[in-house]
């Protein structure tokens, strides 16, 4: 009987001693995510109606970062061969555009568009030396910001913006008519 009670015994020790040091932790890199974060971006198809596509950000729900991406324009393939392109004028620099991580935290790129929020409602002010926005540009402004801003805040009804261009022309509208796609 005393010899079946060392079975399990002289078992656990032999596994216990296989051979496999023990290690401290092993730093390997950041958590474990399965997908990366994104963020709609609204650009205008040949027929003129605005399409949702996902970009990736490393600021997800932040609208000045969303407007950034959409400032950048449609990716290769995605242009006008592609079928989507942009309303919203290029950036008054010969310099690179920004990304979505431009600008310290907190601190946007001095020639990306600045985003105030109060509530629901936001201000979406264009940096001066962008030509005055379409309607169909001031669209997508509003479309990708609200976007961004309810990735944070799902439970809010609607979004309400203000879009300021280097014009000075104000329009207000919200994110009602957004198309999910």
């Amino acid at each position: 009987m005393k010899a079946l009670r060392r079975v399990p015994l002289l078992a656990l020790l032999a596994l216990t001693s296989c051979g496999i040091p023990a290690t401290g932790v092993v730093q390997a890199g950041g958590p474990a995510s399965g997908t990366l974060p994104q963020t709609r971006v609204y650009f205008v198809e040949k027929n003129g109606a605005l399409v949702a596509t996902p970009r990736t950000t490393e600021l997800p729900g932040d609208p000045e970062a969303a407007l950034r991406l959409l400032m950048a324009g449609p990716l290769e393939g995605e242009g006008r061969l592609g079928g989507l392109f942009t309303e919203i004028p290029g950036l008054p620099t010969s310099a690179a555009l920004p990304t979505a991580t431009a600008g310290a935290p907190g601190k946007p790129a001095s020639d990306a568009p600045t985003v105030t929020v109060k509530g629901s409602t936001m201000t979406i002010e264009i940096p001066p030396g962008v030509d005055t926005l379409s309607d169909t540009g001031v669209r997508q402004m509003i479309c990708t910001a609200a976007a961004a801003y309810r990735l944070t805040r799902p439970s809010v009804d609607t979004v309400t913006a203000e879009v300021t261009d280097g014009a000075e022309r104000r329009v207000r509208g919200s994110d009602e008519g957004c198309p999910d796609r």
